[in-house]
């Protein structure tokens, strides 16, 4: 997106044009989701890449994106209200709260045994959290809205930020309740200003969450309620200028707005970076890169999967904090997803026997899962581990971990090396040292529910957690390679492989 575009986007924002700012959005990701796949070089996938984490800020935006994306590829939504009676052979995806994906491919040949291979990630980044009510008490003059710390946000690196908000909203329209996106981008509302140094001992921290990084969001300005926004559902938990500000970038008038999912990011966008461009300089790369990913890998191997496979990546928010929620990985999707395709009517399976036939699927499966783990930071050498230091721009790191932070085991971690032997890719490995706290993902949950054994993988990337990271320009591309492979050999690479 070059600068001509993002200017228009802030002259529109600033006319309250919202319903044109919607439409230009739409434009630029659909070109960005027609583009050829087939050619691209990694920098082509570094800035298709940016572009989407820029168009699609949060983690609504982000499922709604992958949603479009996959229906121009030829898949049919499934609502998971409906039953799936007559699922057969087809491409396939469903979501869940608008924040969790599952897309799938069946073969024509497709048979339980035969087992499913499966990319599981997590779609949720960090984020500042617009309060249930965020209405604070201004300041001298100051404008402060309340918010809340999504997983390990509002940390000094929030500090001095350009911030944005969107997210979801929930509003009237002809008498139904529907959701909605919302999008302030390019322009940012919001900043959580450092007290400089020269304040001494009040300046060096500790500070409260609570009181001191609070984001500032105007000044002075007191405004006046209509008749009909005295009557809105949000009047009096939210700030009157921040309700029209997003009833004038929505569209939707204050007194329709029923109630939201708002968040505030980064607003900045990505560039490649380096002297030779060897970087991806992002906000919210934790995980929406090993999400984009694998999206783009199951896209573009769908006609070159096998006949008999069945071929799955599921998308899953809340890891950042658990992923206990019914749209984490915690979840059940992912099951209820393969249960449901198993036991439809296609397969015609006994009563007595579908129990049985679901455990011979997971028994056969095998999942990867997709987390961002650990560059290496030649800053800080000593902190990582001898000959498991991840460098840019080589692909796929395996994360290993004995205590169960991870779930790779021996016979997973000969797969994916024969895999990535097969598919031309070279891999690298994480492990942390001893004394370190470990990191979670996604794939022990997703091993206990099924009984399927997963490995642990992942791009790397510098400064995890923080607001901006960097990954190597040529890994979103790399992983793509790699995640296609993965669909088109695994099946016939593990039916060489002693089963246990």
């Amino acid at each position: 997106m070059n600068n001509e575009l993002i200017e228009k986007l802030q002259k529109l924002l600033a006319e309250g044009k919202g319903e044109e700012v919607a439409l230009l959005r739409e434009a630029l990701i659909e070109k960005n989701q027609t583009k050829a796949s087939g050619d691209k070089s990694y920098l082509d996938h570094a800035e298709d890449y940016i572009d989407f984490t820029y168009t699609n800020p949060t983690v609504w935006h982000a499922t709604d994106f992958f949603s479009k994306k996959l229906e121009k590829a030829g898949f049919k939504y499934l609502p998971e209200k409906e039953l799936w009676s007559q699922v057969g052979p087809g491409l396939y995806y469903t979501t869940r709260s608008g924040s969790s994906l599952v897309a799938f491919v069946v073969g024509p040949d497709w048979t339980p045994e035969k087992g499913v291979g499966a990319i599981g990630s997590h779609i949720d980044a960090l984020a500042t959290v617009v309060k249930p009510n965020s209405t604070k008490s201004d300041v001298d003059g100051y404008n402060l809205l309340g918010v809340a710390n999504y997983a390990g946000a509002l940390s000094s690196v929030w500090w001095d930020r350009d911030l944005g908000v969107g997210g979801r909203l929930l509003v009237k329209e002809k008498g139904k309740v529907k959701h909605k996106l919302v999008d302030s981008t390019p322009h940012p509302v919001a900043r959580i200003p450092t007290l400089a140094p020269h304040f001494g001992a009040a300046a060096a921290g500790p500070f409260d969450k609570e009181t001191q990084t609070v984001p500032i969001v105007g000044f002075g300005g007191e405004v006046e309620p209509t008749k009909a926004e005295k009557l809105a559902p949000l009047y009096g938990k939210h700030p009157l200028k921040l309700l029209r500000y997003i009833s004038k970038i929505s569209g939707h008038a204050v007194e329709d707005i029923v109630q939201w999912d708002l968040q505030l990011y980064d607003v900045q966008k990505g560039v490649v970076g380096g002297l030779d461009n060897e970087f991806v300089f992002a906000p919210r790369v934790d995980d929406r890169v090993c999400s984009y990913s694998a999206i783009t890998g199951l896209i573009e191997a769908q006609d070159k999967l096998p006949k008999d496979g069945f071929s799955v990546v599921g998308l899953f928010d809340n890891e950042e904090v658990g992923s206990g929620t019914r749209q984490g990985a915690r979840g059940h999707l992912f099951l209820s997803t393969v249960e449901r395709v198993a036991s439809s009517s296609y397969y015609n399976p006994g009563e007595a026997e579908l129990t049985d036939l679901i455990k011979v699927t997971f028994a056969n499966s095998i999942i990867l899962s997709a987390d961002v783990t650990h560059l290496f930071n030649p800053n800080f050498p000593n902190a990582y581990l001898e000959n498991h230091k991840p460098v840019p721009n080589k692909g796929i790191s395996i994360a290993l971990d004995p205590n169960g932070n991870m779930a790779t085991d021996s016979t997973g971690l000969a797969l994916v090396e024969e895999l990535a032997k097969k598919n031309g890719d070279e891999l690298q490995y994480f492990h942390i040292r001893n004394g370190s706290p470990s990191g979670g993902t996604i794939g022990p949950y997703l091993s206990i529910q099924t009984g399927a054994r997963t490995i642990d993988l992942g791009i790397p990337q510098l400064s995890m957690h923080s607001i901006r990271a960097t990954l190597g320009s040529k890994d979103v591309g790399l992983a793509i390679k790699f995640f296609s492979g993965f669909f088109k050999n695994w099946r016939s690479t593990y039916d060489n492989y002693e089963q246990n």
